[in-house]
């Protein structure tokens, strides 16, 4: 595609920040319209592997990344005690390292410098309030009362997206699969140098993550009801009553957990937009498109593949009808591939019944999923 565009991302999180730097830097004008009031991120931390960290490289902040967070190349599965029963080399993509546990503010602040730095604009506390597509371009308005006409608006703005809504009503609403993810950072133990997931059969699942050289992250997932919310007085009372069957290294972060403030607790659910990703030159992307379950810790890495293979996309095709078209067969079987066979470790993690078509997912399994999205996009 010859001429510059004017694109609207509407999100300003992983994704959306991955997109306005990787138009930004080909001289395409982008600006970003973010509903919060700064770049916040929620939560704590994040596991890029080694694919989504291909590309950071790609939009050049992969020493970025790096040097804010704690790299790692060894899974190790362990007992209830912490005892190792198997480590488990991770894959890597080119020369990327295999693996980065990042806190999820720090990531904010790398992908929103490099956005800036690339020439993209960043709208704080701003939304889409209206649009028109008439074809061959979209006239939106703002909440802060601007409008302006983009060849592109580009929705990832995540598993609640208003854009969603906006084009589909409510045929494609989150679904909650019935488990919540529960975290909390604290200090990083010396002996944790790269995921440890401890297991207690179904019953219940630990991961400590490092984050940085001082911090670490100690999250779970259990089955919850959907009304659940934790206590605000006692939640890192009730995260300890759920993870009372293991001792060593998550007992020893547990007890580093005094604030109930300090616990994160979100329900793990599921979007799959059956219809085309796109409707004319609106296009939705990440979780708004296709949000999945943590279990392979890829739900950002397909966010922010999904923006540098739009953007290429946009590169290489004449006219945004057919890079849209274009995009979306590369990233639709993938992205989808990737949602089943998270749903599918979920329910075998926690012992929950799979359908003949999950089986067959399992029968690739996590690992072999992690050497499979190490291969190009």
């Amino acid at each position: 595609m010859a001429a510059p565009l004017r694109v609207l991302v509407h999100g300003g999180g992983i994704g959306g920040l991955t997109l306005a730097t990787a138009l930004a830097r080909r001289g395409h004008t982008v600006e970003v319209a973010e509903v919060r009031g700064e770049l916040e991120a929620l939560g704590v931390g994040i596991i890029q592997p080694s694919n989504a960290l291909h590309v950071m490289r790609e939009i050049g902040v992969l020493d970025d990344c790096l040097a804010a967070g704690f790299a790692w190349e060894v899974l190790t599965i362990a007992d209830p005690a912490g005892n190792p029963l198997a480590r488990i080399p991770q894959p890597r993509m080119g020369d990327a390292p295999p693996a980065n546990g990042i806190p999820r503010p720090a990531l904010a602040r790398v992908l929103g410098a490099a956005a800036a730095a690339a020439g993209a604009r960043i709208r704080f506390s701003t939304t889409v309030t209206d649009l028109a597509d008439d074809g061959s371009g979209v006239d939106v308005t703002l909440s802060d009362g601007s409008s302006g006409r983009w060849d592109l608006v580009v929705g990832f703005d995540g598993i609640g997206s208003p854009l969603r809504t906006r084009l589909y009503g409510d045929r494609y609403t989150p679904e909650y699969t019935g488990f919540a993810n529960w975290r909390v950072t604290v200090p990083r133990l010396p002996e944790v140098r790269g995921v440890v997931m401890s297991t207690a059969g179904h019953e219940a699942k630990a991961l400590l993550t490092p984050i940085t050289d001082e911090t670490m992250y100690l999250g779970a997932v259990f089955a919850e009801a959907e009304d659940f919310r934790p206590d605000p007085e006692r939640a890192h009372e009730q995260l300890a009553e759920r993870l009372t069957m293991f001792s060593g290294p998550v007992a020893e972060a547990l007890a580093a957990v005094t604030d109930p403030a300090d616990v994160v607790y979100s329900r793990i659910s599921q979007v799959t937009v059956d219809a085309p990703w796109h409707v004319g030159r609106v296009v939705l992307a990440g979780d708004a498109a296709h949000a999945s379950a943590p279990q392979l810790a890829q739900g950002a890495a397909m966010a922010v593949e999904d923006a540098v293979v739009l953007a290429e996309s946009l590169d290489a095709q004449d006219g945004v009808p057919a890079a849209l078209a274009a995009w979306e067969e590369r990233r639709r079987p993938r992205a989808l591939w990737v949602q089943a066979l998270s749903r599918a470790v979920l329910k075998q993690e926690t012992g929950g019944e799979t359908t003949a078509e999950e089986d067959e997912l399992l029968k690739v399994g996590a690992p072999g999923a992690a050497h499979a999205l190490v291969e190009p996009y």
